[in-house]
């Protein structure tokens, strides 16, 4: 399995950006899938960008041209850059993994993630 430790959230206004980043306990190489979803008091959690190992990646329509998924080979980590955020962004953001091509890595498929960091906050205020 991996373990996962998210970074990066904090408290932002309304067309503000903020970076988050995940890094996990092996090799990002060594992950088939990748992926950061959120949970919204009272919501159901919510799938946001994924990254599998071919570099293919899956948005939610409410962030795509806002957010952009990535990796840092370097640093051994997965990235979310997030622009011109809005209140409804407002979250507790969570990376996910898992390390099975069988699987689907797509944001609408959160079932198929067996690994979860403990999350970190991400305020947006108007």
């Amino acid at each position: 399995q991996v373990q996962l430790v998210e970074s990066g959230g904090g408290s932002v206004q309304a067309g503000g950006s903020l970076r988050l980043s995940c890094a996990p306990s092996r090799y990002t190489y060594n992950i088939y899938c990748m992926g950061w979803f959120r949970q919204a008091p009272g919501k159901e959690r919510e799938g946001v960008a994924t990254f599998d190992s071919l570099g293919r990646t899956t948005y939610a329509d409410s962030v795509r041209g806002r957010f952009t998924i990535s990796k840092d080979s370097a640093k051994n980590t997965l990235n979310l850059q997030m622009n011109s955020l809005k209140p409804e962004d407002t979250a507790m953001y969570y990376c996910a993994a898992h390390l099975s091509p069988s699987r689907r890595c797509a944001v609408w498929w959160a079932g198929g993630f067996d690994n979860w960091g403990p999350g970190t906050q991400v305020t947006v205020s108007s």
